[in-house]
């Protein structure tokens, strides 16, 4: 996900230089959303693997 994330802010940037302002702007709002998502899970997986990493194993 994070991989898409950083493939449709290449996206915006090429867009902008070239002065295509909706396409700009509409790839950098996926781009930001995918990454935001992306950091979102890695928070929930990060505290999910300290929770799990602390219980005694049997």
């Amino acid at each position: 996900m994070l991989y898409w994330a950083v493939v449709f802010f290449i996206v915006a940037i090429v867009a902008a230089v070239f002065g295509f302002g909706g396409i700009a702007a509409g790839a950098a709002s996926i781009a930001q959303i995918l990454f935001f998502l992306f950091l979102i899970l890695f928070v929930i997986s990060l505290i999910f693997g300290l929770v799990r990493g602390r219980r005694p194993t049997v």
